[in-house]
C-alpha cells in the first residue's frame, strides 16, 4: 500500500492554469505567513531568473521548494529538469520521461515524482483506463530513483476515488495528487484513499474554497484546517 501520512502534505502551487503567476513572490509571502511549508511552481510562466528568486526565498524561510514539470516533449522536459537542478529545488513533480530524467538527477538530493499514465495537453489531462494508469505507476515505482508518483486524479474522466485507491494500493511509494482540487470533499477523499500529499494552486488563488473570504490567506487557512 502507498506510503501515507495521517496528515497529507499540502503543497501550495504559485500557479494558475498550469503556469507560474507573475505575482508569485507576493503570494509566496502570504503562504509563508500562513504557515505553509511546501511551496511549488511550474516550469512555465516566469523566466528561470525569477524562479531562482522564488526558490531562494522559499529556502531562506525554511520551506521546501517543489518544481512541477509540465513540458511533455523530451527536449523541453530535459531543459526543465536541468533548470530545477540549477535552481536547487527539493522535489520535482511531473514529466513523462524517467529514463532520460533519472541520469540527470543522479548525485543530486532531489525527490522525483513523475506523472503516472498518459498525460496530454496544457493544462495537462490524464487519459486511459484505471488499469492502465495503475500499470504505469507500478512501472515507474520500480525505478530506484523515483521517489513517488504525481497523479492527475481529478484531470481523469473516470472514477477518481477508485483511481486514487487503486494506485495507492498498487505501489509502496508516496502518491501526490495534483490538479483541479477545489473542494473539501476532494481533500477528504484523497486522504481516505491513501494519498501522501496534494497540490492546490488556481483554486486557492481564485478563492474557490468555502473559506471566510476569497482572500488567499483565508483560503490557505481553510485548506490547512482540512488536513
Amino acid at each position: 500500500m502507498c506510503t501515507n501520512n495521517s496528515r497529507p502534505d499540502f503543497i501550495f502551487m504559485l500557479t494558475r492554469n498550469d503556469r507560474t503567476v507573475s505575482d508569485a513572490m507576493q503570494h509566496l509571502q502570504t503562504a509563508l505567513d500562513a504557515g505553509v511549508r511546501n511551496i511549488g511552481f511550474k516550469d512555465v510562466g516566469l523566466p528561470v531568473s525569477e524562479l531562482a528568486l522564488l526558490t531562494d526565498h522559499i529556502h531562506a524561510s525554511g520551506a521546501t521548494a517543489w518544481l512541477e514539470v509540465v513540458s511533455l516533449d523530451l527536449a523541453s522536459e530535459i531543459e526543465s529538469v536541468s533548470a530545477g537542478i540549477q535552481l536547487g529545488v527539493d522535489h520535482i513533480l511531473g514529466g513523462v520521461n524517467p529514463e532520460a530524467v533519472l541520469p540527470l538527477l543522479a548525485g543530486h538530493d532531489i525527490g522525483y515524482y513523475p506523472f503516472a499514465g498518459q498525460v496530454h495537453g496544457h493544462p495537462s489531462v490524464l487519459t486511459g483506463e484505471i488499469a492502465d494508469v495503475v500499470q504505469s505507476a507500478v512501472r515507474l515505482a520500480r525505478f530506484p530513483g523515483v521517489t513517488g508518483i504525481d497523479l492527475l486524479a481529478w484531470r481523469h474522466h473516470g472514477d477518481v476515488p477508485a483511481l486514487i485507491e487503486a494506485v495507492c494500493d498498487a505501489i509502496s511509494k508516496p502518491v501526490i495528487v495534483a490538479g483541479s482540487i477545489d473542494r473539501p470533499t476532494q481533500i477528504a477523499t484523497l486522504q481516505v484513499m491513501g494519498a501522501a500529499g496534494f497540490t492546490v494552486g488556481t483554486s486557492a488563488l481564485d478563492g474557490r474554497f468555502p473559506a471566510p473570504s476569497p482572500k488567499l490567506a483565508d483560503q490557505l487557512d481553510q485548506i490547512m484546517n482540512l488536513i
